[in-house]
């Protein structure tokens, strides 16, 4: 019987030394995921542009670089519209940019367009080829616990320079 609970024992530990693994062998076969998709880019405008449909403009302004179909201006079935965070801050979801323009149209108006219009009519359509006063690039969304009360709680605690100020 000793030597039965002598041969018990030892099985125990040798499993346990076994099955043990360092936290850095673990790391090593699975290492963090990458977190993907656009950045959280806030900014503010010179004027209410809240309800019109940004397109990308080049560099010195004069030529289009990317526009929206009419069907690609919603965001997980509603129109894209952006978040309207405090103090005029606004929680973009179409991908703005230093080089974003907002059209005359609303995001209704051209939602409702039958098909794309050309670039010449865009550019006809164009309210302000510099309409930001500030965008910061906020990093990754997985960063915040609540997106929106957390970006709230910086520009009320003047933190936005904590993140990348693109203009």
């Amino acid at each position: 019987m000793k030597s039965y609970s002598k041969i018990s024992i030892i099985f125990l530990i040798a499993m346990m030394l076994v099955s043990c693994k360092s936290q850095k062998d673990n790391q090593k076969l699975n290492p963090p995921a990458m977190v993907t998709g656009p950045n959280v880019i806030i900014y503010k405008t010179k004027g209410d542009y809240f309800m019109h449909v940004p397109v990308s403009l080049s560099d010195d302004k004069t030529a289009l670089t990317s526009y929206p179909a009419p069907g690609d201006v919603y965001y997980n079935g509603d129109l894209a519209y952006p978040v309207r965070l405090e103090d005029g801050y606004l929680l973009d979801r179409r991908g703005i940019s230093p080089n974003s323009a907002f059209l005359k149209w609303t995001y209704y108006e051209y939602s409702r367009l039958e098909k794309t219009p050309s670039t010449s009519q865009l550019l006809n359509m164009m309210l302000d080829a510099d309409p930001f006063i500030e965008i910061y690039d906020c990093g990754k969304a997985n960063r915040f616990n609540n997106l929106e009360e957390d970006l709230n709680l910086i520009i009320k605690t003047n933190k936005l320079s904590e993140f990348k100020r693109l203009k």
